[in-house]
């Protein structure tokens, strides 16, 4: 009566919050995800979550089942992590450069979960800053690179993560809060913070500001996201960051945030692979343990 694609669209819904984002996690369609709900508890003669309500409230009958998808669900995909090691495919390496500065809030659990499943995988772990990283994943150099600039190349698969609205953080007297978002003109007598990278590398520069011919009245640097938001508070800037990068320092009221333009910006977080690794146990596994790990930990991220 209860199927293992039952536990998985409940548990995506739970973690989703709506239908739209809980479909696009199951790769079913919203219809198809209502109607294999309908179906369910036609067979259960009872409701599982109480429709209209935002974030979705669950009934007694959903929440066992989200107890028994929280239980059987792991076991699963740790014995398909097993078999696939008895079937020969648990060595190997797993070389990754990250081309994000704010990703270790979600790679590090990512990394320390992975290694609990796979620890015959050597690992190791490198910033894109400083060389070209691409380059290096097609040479063999490397195995895994995470950016947000996917390049056209031979022999390389994108294989998207989630995608992340950016956003302006700035101190919360700041004279752009009174806005309901920001202008590029807004920027031009701005001191802006980044990252010292290339700007060719910044989402506000290559979504936002060079397409509107506008340049920032100045621009500094520091390595660190927690530098960047006290820089920030203290009224020495604005910064343009992942609105999960600043979610914890918008609720304790350390700062404010506004869009960057009307729709906003969004972008998409990619993992670059070789062709020849994609289908690998463990770079399939890795993948699927960084989106899991990524939309338990982190705020306002969505499917991409």
């Amino acid at each position: 009566m209860i199927e293992l694609r039952h536990l998985k669209t409940l548990a995506a819904l739970r973690d989703a919050g709506s239908l739209v984002e809980a479909a696009e996690r199951v790769h079913l369609t919203q219809s198809a995800l209502s109607h294999q709900i309908k179906d369910l508890e036609d067979r259960l003669s009872c409701s599982l979550f109480i429709r209209k309500t935002k974030p979705i409230c669950f009934t007694s009958s959903g929440q066992r089942l989200l107890t028994l998808a929280d239980d059987v669900l792991p076991m699963i995909r740790n014995a398909e992590r097993d078999i696939a090691r008895l079937a020969g495919g648990e060595a190997g390496r797993l070389n990754i450069c990250i081309e994000c500065h704010s990703c270790f809030d979600w790679l590090m659990p990512t990394i320390d979960h992975f290694r609990q499943h796979w620890p015959e995988v050597e690992m190791d772990l490198s910033s894109g800053f400083s060389f070209q990283p691409l380059p290096a994943l097609a040479r063999g150099d490397l195995d895994l690179v995470i950016t947000s600039d996917p390049e056209q190349r031979n022999g390389i698969t994108y294989i998207p993560l989630f995608s992340y609205e950016s956003v302006l953080a700035m101190a919360k007297q700041h004279r752009l809060v009174a806005r309901r978002f920001v202008h590029p003109e807004d920027l031009a007598q701005e001191t802006l913070i980044t990252y010292p990278v290339d700007h060719g590398k910044l989402d506000i520069f290559n979504h936002f500001l060079d397409g509107a011919g506008v340049e920032p009245a100045d621009i500094r640097t520091a390595e660190l996201t927690v530098m960047i938001l006290q820089l920030v508070a203290s009224g020495r800037g604005v910064s343009a960051l992942p609105s999960w990068a600043i979610h914890e320092y918008l609720e304790r009221d350390y700062i404010a945030a506004r869009p960057l333009g009307e729709k906003g910006v969004w972008c998409t977080l990619y993992g670059a692979i070789r062709d020849d690794q994609k289908n690998a146990e463990f770079m399939v596994d890795f993948i699927n343990t960084a989106k899991e790990i990524s939309f338990r930990n982190l705020s306002g991220i969505k499917t991409a």
